[in-house]
C-alpha cells in the first residue's frame, strides 16, 4: 500500500513554514494520541502517520529530499514508529508545544527536569513629573529609588556565611513532586522547597535567608529633549535584584509633562491664541508673542480677522530622536473693548458715520487709517 503524501497527512500547503508544520502536527498527535484513544487501532495508525510526516518535514535535510524525490529520498525515514518525533507520551507532546513543562514534568522519560533557582529581578516603575520647558530642553533628573538588591554578606545566596543552600530532599532539586492521574502525569510546587529546589538550613542573618535587602538608590537619568507625556526611558539592570544569582531587573522612567499655561502641545507642534485689538487687526501692526525660548516679533497684516493663525518656523518641541523643531501656531482674537473712553467713543463713530456713507473713491481701510492717525 503506497503512502499518503507528507503534505497531505499534516494538512499542509508545500510552502508551509516550519511553525505552521508544527502546528499541524500538534492538533493531530493531541487528537490520535494513543493515550487519549485506548484500544482504537485507526486512531493509533493516524498518529504514527502524523509522527512519520512530522519527522520528515520537521528537518530541514529530510524535507529537502522528499520534495525532490519524494518518499524514496527519505526511505531510512520510513520506519518511524509513533515516538519518531521524540515524543514518547501526550504529556510530554503537550510539554514540548505548550511549554507546561512545569505541569508535566519538564522532561521525557518522566524525569522531570532539575529546576534552576536563580530569578530574575522585577521592574520597576517611576513616575516623572516635568514642565514643558523642561521637555523642550532637556534635563538631568535626580531620582531616589527605593528597591531590594542582593545581599552582601551572603552574595544573595540567602545562606549565613560559610553554608550553602542544599537541594530539597523531598523534589530532589526539581522543585516539583510528580503525581499521577490517569494517563496525564502532573507535576505540582514542592511544598517543602515552595518550588525553589533548595533549602537553606542556616540563614543569613542580613536578609533572613531571602538573598535580599531593601535600599534606597540615588542616581541621575538624562532625559533627552522632546519628550511628552507616557514616554517611558528604560534603565537595564536598575530594577530589583534577582534571587540566587539571578539578574537585576529592569527600571522604567515614565513621563508626565505638566499641562503649560500659554501653549498647548501636539506632537512637536505648540498652539497658542493671542488677542489683538481691532485697530491692530484692521491696520496691521507688530505683536510680542512669547515662545518657549523668549519674546518673539509677529506681524500681524492689515485686515486680519479673529481666528487667522500664523505660524513661527521652528519655534516648536524638539523631535524626539530625531533633528529639528516643531512651528509654533498662533492664533488671532480681535478682542472688541467692553468699555470705552470718551475718545474712544467718539473715534469709533466717526467710523461708523463712514461705513454708513458712500466712500466714494477712496477705500475703507484709507479712511480708517485717517480717523486712528
Amino acid at each position: 500500500m503506497s503512502k499518503r503524501d507528507y503534505y497531505e497527512v499534516l494538512g499542509v500547503s508545500r510552502t508551509a513554514t516550519e511553525a505552521e508544520v508544527k502546528g499541524a502536527y500538534r492538533k493531530l498527535a493531541v487528537r490520535y494520541h494513543p493515550d487519549k484513544n485506548p484500544g482504537d487501532a485507526a486512531a493509533e495508525e493516524k498518529f504514527k502517520e502524523a509522527a512519520e510526516a512530522y519527522s520528515v518535514l520537521s528537518d530541514a535535510d529530510q524535507r529537502e529530499r522528499y520534495d525532490r524525490f519524494g518518499h524514496a529520498g527519505v526511505s531510512s525515514a520510513g520506519g518511524a514508529n509513533w515516538g519518531a518525533a521524540g515524543f514518547g507520551g501526550i504529556e510530554d507532546i503537550l510539554g514540548e508545544f505548550f511549554g507546561f513543562g512545569d505541569m508535566f514534568g519538564g522532561g521525557r522519560g518522566g524525569g522531570g527536569a532539575r529546576r534552576t533557582a536563580a530569578q530574575r529581578g522585577a521592574d520597576l516603575r517611576y513616575d516623572l513629573e516635568m514642565t514643558l520647558e523642561e521637555a523642550a530642553a532637556g534635563m538631568t533628573a535626580q531620582l531616589r529609588i527605593p528597591r531590594l538588591e542582593a545581599c552582601d554578606n551572603c552574595k544573595g545566596s540567602g545562606a549565613a556565611t560559610g553554608t550553602q543552600p542544599e537541594n530539597c530532599p523531598t523534589c530532589a532539586g526539581t522543585g516539583q513532586v510528580r503525581y499521577q492521574q490517569g494517563f496525564f502525569s502532573v507535576a505540582r510546587t514542592c511544598g517543602n522547597c515552595r518550588g525553589a529546589g533548595r533549602i537553606i538550613k542556616s540563614p543569613c542573618d542580613s536578609c533572613r535567608g531571602t538573598g535580599r535587602v531593601e535600599h534606597e538608590k540615588s542616581m541621575e537619568v538624562k532625559i533627552p529633549a522632546g519628550v511628552e507625556t507616557g514616554s517611558r526611558l528604560r534603565i537595564t539592570g536598575e530594577g530589583e535584584g534577582g534571587t540566587q544569582g539571578g539578574p537585576a531587573g529592569d527600571l522604567y522612567v515614565v513621563i508626565h509633562v505638566k499641562e503649560h499655561e500659554q501653549f498647548e502641545r501636539q506632537g512637536s507642534n505648540l498652539y497658542a491664541s493671542m488677542p489683538v485689538t481691532f485697530a491692530q487687526a484692521a491696520l496691521g501692526s507688530e505683536i510680542t508673542v512669547p515662545t518657549l525660548e523668549g519674546q518673539e516679533q509677529l506681524k500681524i497684516s492689515a485686515g486680519t480677522q479673529t481666528g487667522t493663525v500664523f505660524r513661527l518656523k521652528g519655534h516648536g518641541m524638539p523631535v524626539l530622536g530625531g533633528r529639528g523643531r516643531g512651528d509654533l501656531f498662533v492664533s488671532v482674537t480681535v478682542v472688541t473693548p467692553t468699555t470705552l473712553t470718551r475718545e474712544q467713543r467718539k473715534l469709533l463713530e466717526q467710523l461708523a458715520e463712514i461705513e454708513e456713507t458712500d466712500l466714494g473713491d477712496k477705500g475703507l481701510m484709507d479712511k480708517v487709517r485717517d480717523i486712528f492717525g
